[in-house]
């Protein structure tokens, strides 16, 4: 899974990075799905020793295009685990409250204790993304924020946050298909937003950047992953296997009872 990191201080090229990659499992969908089913499994049980032990604290973090499959990929990969621990939150338009404070104001608040996992559907890169493409602040104010946000993912790995950040890459065919889609199907159609079509004319501009963003803040602490989405199976996988080592890497354990049970009578 280590090739899907982008190495820190590394220039990302999209291109160079195929959302149509399948890993060893070229004809062996059924395959992919089964060991998905056990990561499903075994982040459930990972996630029960992360609450109990409540010491870690876990940030993912999950950006894409339009389409690209957040949604999904959060249901999928976190099927299993206990509500109580896991918080999603999603970062829409900026509330009036929210436009008042600092940008990051709103993102610092939503960020994980002991013992939780908080996912982001979408996130503080907005900030360097949709400000940036749409002009809605100059140059010089979100040039600026690369170092804020690098600066930010520093304090809160230093305090012992593990942070996992995800983009979910697809194609501009694959967009297409999956737009259609949402118009083919009357279920899918509460999911067809009309301005979606304004964003996909954009597509070169949040292209170049999601690069700079990729290339600029996948640091040690807080690395970047490009997860080749196109086929949505493969993308929980790896999605799935990536947290699932980060955590086992963590040595976690249960607790340990500060009485003996054995001297524990129920009547």
């Amino acid at each position: 899974m280590k090739r899907y990191m982008v190495k820190p201080g590394t220039k990302v090229d999209l291109s160079s990075w195929d959302p149509n990659d399948t890993g060893d499992f070229d004809d062996g969908k059924k395959e992919a799905k089964e060991q998905s089913y056990e990561l499903v499994e075994r982040l459930s049980e990972l996630q029960k020793v992360l609450y109990a032990e409540d010491k870690h604290k876990i940030l993912v973090v999950f950006q894409a295009m339009d389409t690209g499959g957040k949604d999904g990929t959060i249901k999928g990969v976190f099927l299993g685990v206990n509500p109580q621990g896991v918080r999603v939150v999603g970062f829409k338009k900026p509330t009036p409250e929210e436009l008042a404070h600092d940008y990051l104001w709103r993102v610092h608040r939503h960020t994980p204790g002991r013992g939780q996992i908080a996912v982001f559907n979408r996130s503080h890169y907005e900030d360097v993304l949709v400000v940036r493409v749409h002009n809605l602040v100059p140059r010089k104010v979100w040039e600026r924020r690369y170092d804020h946000i690098n600066e930010f993912e520093r304090l809160l790995a230093e305090e012992g946050t593990t942070i996992l950040k995800f983009y979910l890459h697809i194609d501009l065919e694959e967009q297409k298909e999956r737009l259609q889609s949402r118009l083919d199907r009357p279920d899918k159609h509460w999911k067809f937003n009309p301005a979606d079509l304004n964003e996909r004319k954009l597509w070169p501009e949040y292209t170049k950047a999601y690069e700079e963003v990729l290339s600029r803040t996948s640091t040690p602490g807080a690395p970047w992953f490009i997860i080749p989405a196109n086929r949505k199976w493969y993308r929980n996988l790896v999605v799935s296997r990536i947290i699932v080592d980060r955590l086992e890497g963590l040595d976690m354990h249960y607790p340990e009872a500060d009485f003996d049970p054995e001297n524990i009578i129920i009547e």
